[in-house]
């Protein structure tokens, strides 16, 4: 073998490892299998996956893609040493990847390879994955908009309810965002506590909310007569002479009760109102709030929450009003809510069954 052979061996091994990452990248699961022998191996013992052959390469690969919710994978050449028509080599990675049940992080790795020379060039015999440090911890940033797949989701994604494992992380970072939480079963434990958490006598306006409708939490506050009901005592002003004086009465009462269009994983509460009445004592002028969350509601990041405001919430609160009322609604006001500054203002009951928008 010349010398020139050599220099093209390795550079043709170079470019099947290149195309390997890119067809992962790409999410090319055909074409990331046909760069395997008929007999070629593609093992993970870390998960553990063993492949053996193109057709299981692209099958198992096509169930690993469909978990992702993103996945960047870096590469970093490795050793390459020849031997006729076969070799071996290594080559170093960093993966980030966040998958669509919520687990998260970021691993350094290594691929140990085996190449074989083939009629169609070099080609893997076997690549063994080999994770050399992982970190799980929730992910910092998110994908943009125009790829973040959380963007392309339709609105049955955001109707499941979260797993526990999700529950717990969201109920971890907001509680390191100062916001009190609570992980509850169900609705009428939520009814119990909120009951519990209220000093009687005390006034309290109510957010629209389905989850406060549904759970009976609504009709507790607004019709119970153990509050000074805000909302009770607005709908009796005269809206043409007192629209002020009913701005200031559900601004700031003791205590503000609803839910949120979402909860991020990263400890962040969205809100979206046409009117925007309960958005002022939701962002600090209520003396506490508190609000009722179905685990439904649990998204990874700020770009699901807001697509989930526009996919799923708002048109399904455009049907309600438009029966209720006459009329669409608007997400004419988003409230994003990343921390409390006082610690325990603000209370998350975090259920573990769906419930409301």
């Amino acid at each position: 073998m010349t010398d020139f052979q050599a220099i093209a061996d390795r550079v043709e091994i170079e470019a099947l490892r290149g195309e390997f990452t890119d067809a992962a990248m790409m999410r090319d699961r055909a074409r990331l299998a046909a760069l395997f022998t008929d007999d070629g191996v593609l093992r993970m013992p870390n998960i553990p996956v063993e492949l053996v052959g193109p057709a299981q390469i692209r099958a198992g690969g096509e169930r690993l893609q469909a978990q992702w919710e993103f996945f960047v994978q870096n590469t970093h050449p490795g050793t390459v040493q020849l031997d006729g028509d076969t070799a071996t080599g290594r080559t170093y990675i960093q993966e980030i990847v966040r998958t669509r049940d919520g687990r998260q992080g970021q691993n350094y790795a290594i691929y140990h390879d085996r190449y074989r020379r083939t009629g169609d060039g070099w080609k893997f015999a076997e690549r063994v994955y080999e994770v050399r440090y992982l970190d799980t911890s929730p992910l910092a940033g998110s994908a943009p908009a125009s790829t973040d797949a959380s963007r392309d989701a339709d609105a049955s994604t955001f109707t499941g309810a979260a797993s526990e494992a999700r529950l717990q992380r969201t109920a971890a970072a907001l509680r390191a965002n100062n916001f009190a939480v609570e992980v509850l079963d169900d609705a009428a434990a939520a009814r119990a506590r909120v009951e519990e958490l209220i000093p009687e006598g005390a006034s309290v306006f109510t957010g629209a909310s389905e989850t406060l409708r549904v759970s009976g939490i609504d009709a507790d506050i607004n019709g119970g007569g153990r509050y000074d009901a805000v909302k009770s005592r607005t709908l009796t002003m005269d809206r043409a002479t007192g629209t002020r004086d009913i701005w200031r009465l559900i601004a700031s009462p003791d205590v503000i009760v609803g839910s949120v269009a979402a909860v991020t994983e990263t400890g962040s509460l969205v809100v979206a109102s046409a009117s925007g009445s309960q958005l002022p004592g939701y962002a600090g002028a209520a003396g506490h709030a508190i609000w009722i969350v179905g685990a439904q509601k649990v998204v990874p990041d700020l770009n699901a929450a807001l697509h989930r405001v526009e996919v799923h919430c708002l048109p399904l609160e455009s049907a309600r009003a438009q029966a209720a009322y006459g009329r669409p609604s608007a997400a004419n006001r988003v409230l994003i809510l990343n921390a409390e500054l006082e610690p325990g203002r603000g209370t998350v009951l975090l259920l573990r069954e769906p419930i409301g928008f």
